[in-house]
This record gives C-alpha cells, sequence and structure tokens, in this order.
C-alpha cells in the first residue's frame, strides 16, 4: 500500500534553480524509503515540500501533485497545520527547546489543546517510550533537555514529533552529527518505528542509505534516476549514473 503518491512534482526558487523537475513516485506505507544522491539533487526540497515547509522558503512555482490519504497537500485549501501533524521532520542537528525534557515533548501537545496533566503524562511516557528513551530519562523529567547527550537529544526530538502522532516521520541526515554507537540506535529506532509508520529518510551517507533501506530513490540534479528496492539498488542498480554514485566514483 502506498502512503504518499508524488504525480510529476516540480519546484523552482526564485533565484531560477530548479531544485525537483517531474518528480513522480510513490512511496509504500510502514516501511523505510530512503533518497539519496549528492548535495543538491533535491532531496532535502522533496522533504519540505511534504510537510509544506517549502511554503516558508523563496519559491517561485511548484508544480504537479503530491497526494496523502487520496488528498493532495498542494491545494491551497490543505490546513498545512493538520498537515504538519501528520508529517513529522526530524532534522540533522538535534536542536532540544530550551526547556526540561519533560516539556520539550509536552510543547507541541499543549499547543494542540491537551491541557489534562494526566494526559499530558501518558502522551509523554508513550512518546519516549517509542523513541527508546524513557528507561533513561525517566526518573529526570524535569532536567534541561541540553544536559543529554546528542544521540539522546535526537531521540528526545524524535519523541517530540511522535507525541502528536504522525503517520509519516521524515529525517533528514539525522545522524551526521552523531558517534557510531549513537547512529546504530537510530538505526534500530527506525527499524522499530516503521511497524507503526512510513519513514522518508535522507541519510548522510550511502553506506546508512544501503543499510537502512527498504526502498530506495537515487536523486541527481532535481531528477529522481531509479527508484525500487533497496536491496535491489544497492546490489544491481539499473541505472550506470547509480552505480557510478554507490560505487564511489563521483559525488
Amino acid at each position: 500500500m502506498d502512503k504518499v503518491i508524488i504525480r510529476n512534482l516540480s519546484v523552482r526558487y526564485s533565484d531560477g534553480t530548479e531544485s525537483l523537475k517531474n518528480i513522480s513516485l510513490n512511496i509504500p506505507a510502514n516501511a523505510v524509503t530512503v533518497l539519496f544522491g549528492p548535495a543538491g539533487g533535491g532531496k532535502s526540497t522533496l522533504l519540505r515540500t511534504l510537510n509544506r515547509l517549502n511554503d516558508l522558503a523563496d519559491l517561485e512555482t511548484v508544480g504537479g501533485e503530491v497526494f496523502i490519504n487520496d488528498k493532495n497537500i498542494l491545494d491551497p485549501e490543505t490546513n498545512v497545520i493538520e498537515l504538519r501533524r501528520k508529517v513529522g521532520m526530524v532534522f540533522s542537528r538535534p536542536v532540544p527547546l530550551p526547556l526540561s525534557i519533560y516539556d520539550n515533548v509536552a510543547y507541541a501537545l499543549t499547543l494542540a489543546g491537551v491541557k489534562n496533566r494526566a494526559k499530558l503524562d501518558e502522551k509523554v511516557e508513550q512518546a519516549l517510550r517509542r523513541a527508546v528513551l524513557w528507561d533513561e530519562v525517566h526518573d529526570r523529567l524535569k532536567d534541561p533537555a541540553a544536559m543529554l547527550s546528542g544521540g539522546q537529544k535526537q531521540r528526545l526530538c524524535i519523541a517530540r514529533s511522535l507525541a502528536l502522532e504522525p503517520e509519516i516521520i521524515m529525517l533528514d541526515e539525522p545522524t551526521s552529527a552523531l558517534d557510531p554507537v549513537a547512529t546504530t540506535r537510530i538505526e534500530n529506532l527506525l527499524q522499530e518505528l516503521k511497524k507503526e509508520y512510513t519513514i522518508i529518510l535522507a541519510p548522510h551517507n550511502t553506506q546508512q542509505s544501503a543499510r537502512t533501506a527498504d526502498y530506495a530513490a537515487f536523486f541527481l540534479g532535481g531528477e529522481l534516476v531509479e527508484f525500487g528496492d533497496g536491496g535491489q539498488i544497492f546490489t544491481f542498480p539499473k541505472d550506470k549514473r547509480t552505480q557510478e554514485y554507490i560505487e564511489g566514483r563521483w559525488g
């Protein structure tokens, strides 16, 4: 079953840069779909289009259609706030709010209208458990989030997204600032989370792409070169450009 259906998506910025060129792509539900390729390929632009963060950028044109739950999210009538609750985003550098661990997770919930303390407690614990962080912080929830390690901060940012019970979680180079141990924990977490969520990941290197991908899409210069089963693409890519990039011949 496909969770996201992208049809003829093109994005051009006001400086004339065409970041995405006529992209069509179906992203399956309950899987890790990896977007990979050299810098400037359009991966981050695609992520930001899927939850309309690109609305905040200096855009000239956005063309095509993006369907989530059979609704075109590029429609001007789309409730963008509601969309961003359904499509969570985790960035490369974990930046907790200058609040306690508890309040970092509860913050978005309170903005969403959750006021009951017992309900907040329940949802905070649930989100931290799903992010595999609860056992490490349950006895210091009032401590500043800034005291956490880099890997813990990133899992806290994932918990903050999970608290709103999204359907899709997007991650843009989520381990680029982390050590190998923390990176492994995040990668293992994503394999667990895909049982309940659709994961779209733009890793920071090809090795991580190969390790994590159920499905993989190779982007080059704003074009989708190849999409398919992750194991197949990283072992027997069909396009010569994909093969040369995976083998490290360029990029």
